[in-house]
């Protein structure tokens, strides 16, 4: 059999009643999460700037954020951008990317359609999150340093084969949806610090949607779409940069949603800055320390990560994003990394431009972190006094199941976010729901508190044009 189809045999074979309850766990966790940072980055103008491009007709799936309801492929396309618009969104260690965001805008729209139930729903979930992840171990990190953005060249197959398990398509409509996203795989990393970095995502959501739809219907592919001389390993890898061996010999052992699991984000920035936030706070909240009293800072990441997160001069609010430089001077200033940080022109405030001079970045050596540990950070820190302190961080509070970000915390980032478009009353509402999400008989049930009545959904528009 070939990759597709052995891929599709598993996914097909998934059943909720099957799961660990830690995979119904860490699956709600991953739905919270992602409906949380969606909402809040609906008013992002990456998300805005596409939904009016559209001029989507009405359907039966909500767009986050307002009270319009659209197409399905349209819902998937703007829900998946705003999933990523603040890059608030969860991680996870064998992607090298953001798990949930390719998959869940997708199913969203999808179950809007379909009227799927919170298991049907969770078990589609998990089968995307399997197959990106154990597609990852195969073909990363390679992607990843070669330029391609795996969160959507790899994400894709997750967001298909979700998709594919909640349409119920058969075996081999299943492995054709695969095969047609081999060809619907895109994102280049020289696009970071922009506005594509999350149209990536929205693309990828609606894409792995759309491939799923096509195979319902009908539509073929080639069988060895993976495999083929010039077929998606090759093409994306090249020979002797993958090993397709590693792929379905793991699958379900263990999940991989469970282990290493879904990254909660502390901070809406690129993930790659965020052992270092965590040093600094450290450092700041146990000395004590003001901007004033510093001469000199100094941050060390994985060599890996600071390609894309040297910046020490951001251009832009995306541009921030991936600058550890900025990152740094905001935790140090204000003592937290907020999503205020990252809107309007924040990125040119004059004393965390001039802040920004004194931090230096380099990546760290083997010395200071086990080869295998690309997940650490350094920071030293020289006053005025003379006085030195120095924190390290194996990995940041949140990166895996074995590190998890404690419950309170992550009730409150989702709570601060879902504030930021609804009520208080729907956003409470909507935590409870979440938690009980496998009881849902209907996901619309859920989509309903999300949904804004008119006067408020013109109200955020207000605002989301006075943060533009």
């Amino acid at each position: 059999m070939t990759i597709a189809a052995e891929l599709a045999a598993r996914i097909d074979a998934l059943r909720y009643e099957d799961l660990p309850s830690e995979a119904i766990r860490w699956a709600k966790v991953g739905i919270l999460d992602t409906i949380g940072v969606t909402l809040a980055g609906s008013s992002d103008p990456s998300a805005r700037i596409v939904n009016g491009v559209l001029a989507a007709a009405a359907g039966p799936s909500l767009i986050f954020g307002t009270g319009r309801r659209v197409n399905v492929l349209d819902a998937a396309l703007i829900n998946g951008t705003a999933s990523h618009a603040l890059d608030f969104d969860d991680c996870n260690n064998t992607l090298g990317g953001h798990p949930s965001a390719p998959i869940l805008p997708a199913l969203f729209a999808l179950a809007e359609q379909t009227g799927a139930s919170g298991r049907e729903f969770i078990a589609a979930y998990v089968a995307g999150f399997e197959t990106e992840c154990k597609i990852s171990l195969g073909v990363n990190f390679y992607q990843y340093t070669r330029g391609w953005h795996p969160t959507t060249t790899i994400g894709v197959f997750g967001a298909a084969a979700a998709c594919a398990k909640l349409l119920r398509l058969t075996d081999e409509q299943t492995a054709t949806a695969l095969s047609i996203a081999t060809s619907l795989a895109a994102g280049v990393k020289s696009n970071f610090g922009t506005m594509v970095k999350p149209l990536h995502v929205g693309h990828c959501a609606r894409s792995g949607l759309f491939a799923a739809l096509l195979a319902r219907d009908g539509y073929t592919a080639s069988p060895i779409a993976f495999e083929h001389k010039q077929g998606y390993f090759e093409v994306f890898n090249g020979a002797g940069n993958y090993d397709a061996a590693k792929i379905l010999p793991a699958w379900g052992r263990p999940w991989d949603i469970v282990e290493p699991g879904i990254a909660i984000k502390q901070y809406p920035c690129c993930g790659s800055t965020h052992p270092a936030i965590d040093a600094m706070l450290m450092l700041v909240r146990r000395h004590d320390l003001r901007p004033e009293q510093v001469e000199r800072i100094d941050s060390w990441t994985h060599k890996r990560r600071l390609e894309h997160t040297n910046r020490p001069d951001p251009q832009s609010t995306f541009d921030a994003k991936f600058s550890v430089q900025y990152c740094l001077a905001r935790a140090l200033a204000a003592r937290k990394v907020a999503i205020e940080h990252f809107e309007s022109d924040a990125y040119k405030d004059a004393g965390i431009r001039e802040l920004m001079a004194r931090i230096h970045a380099v990546p760290y050596t083997t010395a200071q972190f086990p080869a295998d540990n690309h997940f650490g950070a350094e920071v030293k820190i020289a006053l005025r006094d003379g006085t030195v302190h120095a924190q390290k961080v194996d990995q940041p509070l949140g990166r895996t199941s074995a590190n998890p970000l404690p419950p309170e915390l992550l009730k409150e980032k989702f709570v601060n976010c879902a504030l930021r478009v609804l009520p208080e009353s729907n956003a409470v509402k909507l935590h409870a729901a979440i938690e009980k999400f496998e009881q849902l008989r209907d996901v619309r049930e859920l989509t309903m508190l999300i949904e804004l009545e008119p006067h408020r959904e013109s109200a955020a528009r207000t605002v989301a044009g006075v943060c533009a």
